[in-house]
């Protein structure tokens, strides 16, 4: 979910006061929470009804849960998941965000008469010091696209071991990874053979690294030509930072006749912990959400036939130079009697 908004008038100068040499000194850390300074980016997340009603609901619908409870806001952004908490009956709430949009949380918080219950702490969650030695809830949306990328949910997992009391909730507490498959010859043929022939120039080169790089979009679901398969599903309370690595295997079945241009993956979340289980999907037969899907394009057209299968594996890591960057690889077979193919991709989500 990167930003690519001019910096304001303040950090324009800011970074020129530092010269050349404080803006090289950035990292792709401080790149990524610059990128969550602007209001912009805070706009599209809270008019994601699916996402931001979802908290709401789970919040007000389940007040038993938050009443007289300190409650940790990880990543707060605008506050807004720290107010519905307030407003359900918390105790107090700490509300840690890393990016400017600390100081504009900090002014809503107080415009809505919040600031007694609500203490905003500008700073990473791996480097602040909260006032209390525990809290008895953790709540996040740190999900990314692909639902691991940008990586926030070690961050999460470190406030967990960190400051959650023995049977603290971590709100949401499950998030599953999906994979299914979909035809695609339309929109493949705009944004990845376009590179072959531009203008009567071969910039094919430009191809290959397109293919290397998921595309997040909103896929239609009368495109869906396979079943789904569940990859990977995380207890968020008790995994450990590296269960978020891992090498999954796949069964997809044709439920017609079609071709195969790419895998799709997206991801579900659930709040199991309330009076009645609450969740979201972000997958394409779901009401739409900024996640949207991430799509995978093959190297080959499939051509399937009802009941065949492709089988496989996906492998998902940390980038080594970038935590916050994502490589996948998928390892894919289809013995069918149109199609026998058997290969190795890699993708990079940067």
């Amino acid at each position: 979910m990167q930003n690519n908004e001019s910096p304001s008038h303040q950090d324009m100068d800011i970074e020129s006061a530092g010269g050349s040499e404080a803006a090289d000194d950035k990292t792709s850390a401080d790149y990524y929470f610059d990128s969550y300074s602007h209001f912009g980016i805070h706009e599209e997340m809270l008019k994601d009804v699916v996402r931001t009603k979802t908290y709401q609901n789970v919040i007000y619908r389940n007040k038993f849960l938050f009443k007289d409870k300190i409650v940790l806001d990880v990543g707060a952004g605008t506050g807004i998941l720290s107010l519905f908490c307030a407003k359900a009956g918390a105790k107090h709430v700490y509300a840690v965000e890393c990016s400017q949009m600390a100081e504009k949380a900090q002014e809503i918080i107080k415009a809505n008469g919040y600031s007694n219950v609500i203490t905003v702490l500008k700073g990473k969650i791996e480097e602040i010091d909260l006032p209390v030695a525990q809290v008895d809830i953790i709540i996040s949306e740190w999900m990314g696209y692909f639902l691991l990328y940008e990586n926030m949910l070690n961050t999460v997992l470190f406030a967990r071991d960190k400051w959650l009391i023995n049977d603290g909730l971590v709100l949401p507490d499950s998030a599953s990874l999906y994979l299914t498959a979909i035809e695609d010859a339309e929109y493949k043929e705009e944004k990845i053979e376009f590179w072959k022939d531009v203008y009567g120039f071969d910039m094919s080169c430009i191809r290959k690294q397109a293919m290397t790089e998921p595309l997040v979009d909103i896929v239609n679901q009368n495109q869906i030509v396979t079943d789904c398969y569940l990859l990977k599903t995380m207890d968020i309370s008790k995994m450990t930072t590296g269960d978020a690595s891992f090498t999954a295997p796949f069964k997809l079945v044709a439920e017609r006749d079609d071709y195969i241009h790419a895998l799709v993956a997206y991801f579900d979340v659930s709040f199991t912990q309330c009076h009645k289980l609450t969740g979201f999907s972000t997958g394409p037969r779901s009401r739409a959400t900024h996640w949207k899907q991430t799509v995978l394009y093959l190297d080959d057209v499939l051509t399937i036939c009802q009941g065949e299968t492709i089988v496989g594996s996906m492998t998902v890591s940390q980038n080594k130079k970038n935590p916050r960057d994502i490589d996948i690889t998928i390892k894919y077979s289809l013995n069918g009697r149109r199609s026998l193919i058997s290969r190795t991709q890699s993708y990079k989500m940067r």
